[in-house]
Parts: C-alpha cells; structure tokens; sequence
C-alpha cells in the first residue's frame, strides 16, 4: 500500500496527501516521500508465519471501563502469534487512524513492554487503521469498522 512516509519519524500519511506538517514530529511537507510502505498479506485466508507476527489483531470494547459515558476502548495487539520484543527486533510504534486522518501514536521500547496497546475513543463511528512498525520487516496494517 502506498502512502506519504516522513523521513525524520517514519509516520506515513494514508489519506493520499502528505501534510504540510508531520503531526508527530513537526517535520515539513519536504520531509516526505510517497512509496509502498505498508505491508498487507498476500492471502488473508492463508496467512505465513510472518504476517501472523505482523499483522495488528484489533479489540473494540463498546462500553469503557474507566470513562463511562461517550467511550469506547480499542485494544491492539501485534499479531495472532505474539511479536518479540528484543533489542535485536521488535515494535517500534503504532499508529491510529480514523477514516484515513491521523489520531495517535504509542511508541513502544523492547524489553520491558509487550506489543500492546489501547485507546480512549469518544467517537463511535468510522473507519480505525492501526499501522505497526517493525524494526526489521516494516510497515503493516489492520483496518476495522468502529
């Protein structure tokens, strides 16, 4: 899948565009250029160890535990078999999406985290992209209906 990639910290516009600045480093529109950066299975019935690794598998909580009104939870983990997080490979960060506009990024460090992560959402509808970067095998994504 092609997207805008910035340079400076790698996030990737999905919208078709790049912005005239990075909304996670501030970057300015010079910084990126456009080139396949995502990955996606080849067969989503048949899935390589790889892509099982990989892919983000995505949890939509309706009712949120700790904002009673106006919340749903979006729990994320990297994939159906669990993605190590060594030194050596891992998790860099996971970025979040609603309706091809960018929302979140939780940046992860090997070792002491799992490669996990949830979001607090006040909006009930939409389309959620979840993008993950691996250190070693790159960009991939999972996209949900809210």
């Amino acid at each position: 899948m092609k997207g805008y990639v910035c340079k400076i910290c790698r996030f990737i516009s999905i919208n078709g565009s790049a912005p005239d600045k990075c909304p996670v480093c501030g970057a300015p529109k010079t910084a990126f250029e456009e080139k396949d950066a995502i990955n996606s299975p080849k067969d989503v019935n048949n899935l390589t160890e790889l892509e099982k690794k990989h892919i983000p598998v995505v949890k939509i909580t309706k009712t949120c535990g700790l904002i009673p009104e106006g919340c749903q939870d979006v729990h994320v983990k990297m994939g159906e078999i669990q993605h190590p997080m060594q030194p050596e490979h891992y998790i860099v960060h996971i970025d979040f999406y609603i309706d091809k506009e960018f929302i979140s990024r939780i940046i992860l460090t090997p070792d002491k985290l799992n490669p996990a992560g949830a979001l607090h959402l006040k909006t009930k509808t939409g389309r959620l992209s979840v993008i993950e970067l691996c250190n070693l095998h790159g960009a991939w994504i999972k996209e949900v209906d809210l």
